[in-house]
C-alpha cells in the first residue's frame, strides 16, 4: 500500500546497529522521468523489478539531475557539486580520449568519502567523467576521433585522473558512453588489457535494426568489446566485485556504482530481452534495465546482506530526443512522463528523473516523496548515513534526504529551499518552491525551430523576455512565461542564482551527520 511520507511508521527496538551498510547505486542513462510504470501509469510496457523496489521503500517524484547531459551529472553525483564549481560554467560531455578529468585533483568524492570510512569501493561500466590520454611524446590529447586515434597506451596507463585515483579501489569502465563515443575500449583499474587499434563500422553491430542503431558511431574498437551486452558485462563485473568482498572481506562494508548503457542511444537489448515487451526495442531495453536491477536485488538476498544494504536507483538526464519522438509515435509513450523537454533542455523533461531508495528495516515501505532533490544530494545523504562530517568546502551543493528516507521529515517541511540545475549549453535553472526561473531564452539545450522537433515547439508568449519564469503548481507544462507579469518573483530568482553562484555554495554550512545510531528500525 502507498503512503504519504507523513505516514511512515517508525517503530523503535532497541539502539540501531552501529554496523555501516553496504551501498550500491545502480545509475541510468537518459532514463525520462516517464520510462518506469511506477511513475507512469500510461506506460507502454512494465518495469515490475523497479515497481517492486519503489513499494518497498521510497520513491522520489520532484528529483532533478544536475545537467541535462551525462559528464556533468557524473561529476554531480561523484562530488556532490555543480559542474560549474569545476568548470567556471557549464561542461559539455567528452568524447574520444578527451580529459582531464571534471573531478580535478583533491576535490571530495563519494568513494573518497567512503574509503575514509572503511568500504571497499567499486564502479563498473560508464565512467564519462574525463580522463586523460597521451600520444606518443607525452602530450596530453584533447578530445574527438581524430586524437582517438593518436593515443600512446603504454605511456597513457595506468592512468592519473581514472577512477582509481578518484576513490574507487576497483574499477572495470569504459571512457565515455560505450556504444556511442568513438574509443571503444575497456579500462581495468586504470590499465587498458586490449587497445581499440581496429577500425568500427556501426552497420557490423547486431541490433534491433533501422532507425534504432541511430548514434552509433564509427571509430577505434579493442577486440572483443562488447555493445550488444555492454550492460550484462558490467552486471557481471557489479556482481563479481560484491561476491569477492563478501568472501575476502566480509568485516568491511562495500560501495559500488553500476553505471548503465541503458537507455542511452543506440538500442541495444540483449538478445534475451529482445521481444519481451509490448514497447518496441526501446520498451524491450529498459526492461533489461530492469531486470539487471532486479539481479542485483536479488543477489542481496543471495547472500544475506539485503537488510544490510541501502540500494539507491538514479538517472543522469532526461530521455533522448529521438526516442521521445519515436516513442510517442509508435508506442503512445511518454518517455518525459509529460514534462515539456528532454534531453539537454532546462525544462522539467530533461532534468526531472526517477530516484528510488530501498534499506529493509531502515526505509518504511511505501512511500511517496514530493521533496524536491537533485543528483547532488547523494553525497550528503550518504555522508550523514555513515557519520562523515563533510569540510565545508566539499559537496557545495549537496543536501542531506537521509532525514526525508527514513521518515524523519514532514512532508510540508522542505529540506531543500531551492534547486540548482543546467541545461546542455551550461544555461542555469534554479527553483524555489514553486517557481522556476530559467536565466535563458528557449531550451537551453535542443532546437525547437525546425527538424523533427518542431512538432513539439510551442508559440512563445513573452518573445522579448530574455529569461523564463514559470509557476509549476499551475503551469506544469511550463507553457505561460511570467517573466514580466511576476517582476517581483523574477528579481527575486534572478538575486538568488547569482548568490547561490557567487557564494560557491549551495547547501548550508556546518551539516551534521545522523549517523546509524540515529537511524531506527522499522516495520
Amino acid at each position: 500500500m502507498i503512503r504519504s511520507l507523513a505516514f511512515a511508521t517508525i517503530v523503535s527496538i532497541g539502539p540501531a546497529s552501529a554496523k555501516l551498510p553496504n551501498i550500491v547505486i545502480i545509475y541510468a542513462d537518459d532514463l525520462g522521468f516517464g520510462d518506469l510504470s511506477c511513475y507512469n501509469p500510461k506506460s507502454a510496457y512494465k518495469t515490475p523489478r523497479l515497481d517492486k523496489m519503489a513499494a518497498e521503500g521510497i520513491r522520489f517524484t520532484d528529483a532533478h539531475s544536475p545537467s541535462t547531459i551525462c559528464s556533468p551529472s557524473r561529476y554531480g553525483l561523484f562530488s556532490g557539486q555543480q559542474i560549474y564549481r569545476s568548470t567556471g560554467r557549464g561542461g559539455g560531455a567528452f568524447e574520444g580520449p578527451g580529459g582531464p578529468s571534471y573531478l580535478k585533483p583533491g576535490t571530495l568524492t563519494l568513494g573518497g568519502m567512503l574509503q575514509e570510512k572503511g568500504y571497499r569501493t567499486g564502479v563498473f561500466g560508464k565512467w564519462h567523467v574525463g580522463l586523460s590520454w597521451v600520444d606518443n611524446e607525452g602530450k596530453r590529447l584533447g578530445g574527438g576521433f581524430k586524437n582517438s586515434l593518436l593515443i600512446d597506451y603504454e605511456k597513457s596507463t595506468p592512468l592519473i585522473d581514472g577512477p582509481n585515483e578518484r576513490g574507487f579501489d576497483e574499477s572495470f569502465v569504459t571512457p565515455n558512453c560505450p556504444t556511442t563515443d568513438p574509443l571503444y575500449c575497456y579500462i581495468e583499474n586504470g590499465m587498458v588489457p586490449v587497445p581499440a587499434n581496429k577500425r568500427y563500422n556501426p552497420q557490423n553491430t547486431p541490433n534491433p535494426g533501422g532507425k534504432w542503431r541511430w548514434d552509433n558511431d564509427a571509430g577505434w574498437v579493442a577486440p572483443g568489446y562488447e555493445f550488444v551486452n555492454a550492460d550484462l558485462l558490467f552486471y557481471e563485473k557489479t556482481k563479481n566485485f560484491i561476491m569477492k568482498h563478501r568472501k575476502e572481506t566480509p568485516e568491511k562494508p562495500f560501495f559500488t556504482v553500476f553505471s548503465t548503457q541503458i537507455a542511452h542511444a543506440p538500442v541495444l537489448p540483449a538478445e534475451e530481452f529482445r521481444g519481451a515487451t509490448k514497447g518496441g526495442p526501446r520498451g524491450d531495453f529498459v526492461f533489461e534495465l530492469d531486470a539487471l536491477t532486479g539481479r542485483v536485488l536479488d543477489l542481496l538476498k543471495e547472500l544475506k546482506i539485503d537488510d544490510e544494504t541501502l540500494v539507491l536507483f538514479n538517472a543522469d538526464n532526461g530521455a533522448e530526443t529521438v526516442h521521445v519522438d519515436w516513442m510517442r509515435q509508435d508506442h503512445d509513450h511518454d518517455a518525459s512522463g509529460g514534462w515539456r523537454g528532454m534531453k539537454r533542455d532546462g525544462w522539467e523533461g530533461g532534468h526531472r528523473v526517477p530516484f528510488i531508495a530501498r534499506w529493509p528495516g531502515r526505509i518504511p515501505k511505501g512511500q511517496v516523496s514530493k521533496q524536491m532533490t537533485n543528483t547532488t544530494d547523494i553525497m550528503a545523504t550518504i555522508a550523514s548515513l555513515v557519520g562523515y562530517e563533510l569540510p565545508d568546502d566539499a559537496a557545495t551543493d549537496s543536501f542531506d534526504m537521509l532525514p526525508v528516507m527514513i521518515g524523519r521529515q514532514a512532508v510540508k517541511n522542505s529540506v531543500r529551499p531551492h534547486l540548482l540545475t543546467q541545461s546542455f549549453r551550461g544555461e542555469f535553472q534554479i527553483r524555489k518552491e514553486n517557481w522556476k526561473y530559467l536565466d535563458h531564452k528557449g531550451s537551453g539545450g535542443n532546437g525547437y525551430e525546425k527538424g523533427n522537433l518542431k512538432k513539439f515547439s510551442l508559440k512563445e508568449k513573452e518573445p522579448e523576455a530574455p529569461g523564463q519564469l514559470y509557476n509549476l503548481t499551475t503551469d506544469p507544462g511550463e507553457t505561460t512565461n511570467l517573466y514580466f507579469k511576476e517582476e517581483t518573483i523574477r528579481l527575486e530568482m534572478q538575486k538568488l542564482l547569482k548568490r547561490l553562484k557567487e557564494s560557491g555554495r549551495s547547501a548550508p554550512l556546518g551539516r551534521e551527520p545522523i549517523g546509524m545510531a540515529g537511524i531506527p528500525k522499522v516495520k
